[in-house]
């Protein structure tokens, strides 16, 4: 028998200085207590995955110490090698994950905040389990991407996440356009996110490339105390501008009309 590959949620305060949530009102209490007890771990960073371990023993104590925990980085994409030598060696590094479910231990894939696998390295451990015949088990969280979706009230019924745009000035405007273009004739919400740093950039480009009667939505910081989420057209946004913090996650959504 083959343990399981469970995709633990995290929160969504990573990297925000002084914000750190109480983890009970994030996160579901089974997805605390099966946190408490896994012993392996996948996760794209060690240290912060410790960080959340010590959270989750002030609600739930680890069954085992957390220094005897086994947390292995997702293999990351090597430099300086050949196409082919590059792929083959990633995918026996994913595969090596594996290792301990498939002598019997069960396996928790964390991300740096919100759901494994979602806008994630991780998707490719969970493709590398189902490969192995390995039983993948998605734990109830914080996504932000559906987070600001819901809370934009822009087209939840069909929706596509384009992840981040081109930093190059030209190209950056060139995407924007041929993402109104498509959400026009799809009538699809277009999300999209980007390095905080870069909040303020991204948001003066979508308002200067997008025509005056597009939607556009922006959630920053869900879930911390100091949140928000503003949807207007890009008319009302250029009359009453907002500026964004440049440490704090946001997601971006337009729905053109």
């Amino acid at each position: 028998m083959s343990g399981k590959l469970y995709l633990v949620p995290n929160t969504l305060d990573f990297g925000v200085a002084d914000a750190e949530v109480d983890l009970q009102t994030v996160l579901p209490l089974h997805a605390i207590q099966i946190a408490a007890r896994l012993g392996y771990w996948a996760a794209e960073n060690a240290k912060t995955t410790r960080a959340f371990l010590k959270r989750v023993d002030a609600v739930i104590p680890l069954t085992q110490p957390l220094q005897s925990l086994q947390i292995t980085e997702l293999p990351r994409p090597p430099k300086g090698q050949t196409a082919g030598k590059t792929a083959g060696d990633q995918t026996k590094a994913w595969s090596e994950l594996l290792a301990p479910a498939l002598a019997g231990h069960d396996v928790g894939l964390i991300s740096e905040a919100g759901l494994p696998a979602i806008a994630d390295p991780g998707a490719h451990l969970v493709a590398a389990a189902h490969a192995e015949g390995i039983e993948v088990v998605p734990l109830s969280g914080p996504s932000s991407l559906l987070l600001a979706l819901a809370a934009s009230g822009l087209n939840g019924q069909s929706f596509a996440f384009v992840g981040y745009l081109p930093v190059d000035a030209a190209a950056r405007s060139a995407r924007i356009r041929e993402l109104e273009a498509l959400s026009l004739r799809q009538q699809q919400t277009q999300l999209m996110i980007e390095t905080p740093y870069r909040n303020e950039a991204l948001l003066q480009a979508l308002l200067t490339q997008l025509k005056p009667q597009t939607r556009l939505s922006v959630s920053c910081g869900l879930s911390l105390a100091q949140g928000w989420t503003r949807s207007a057209t890009v008319a009302q946004w250029r009359a009453k501008p907002q500026n964004l913090p440049d440490k704090v996650p946001a997601v971006f959504a337009l729905l053109a009309g």
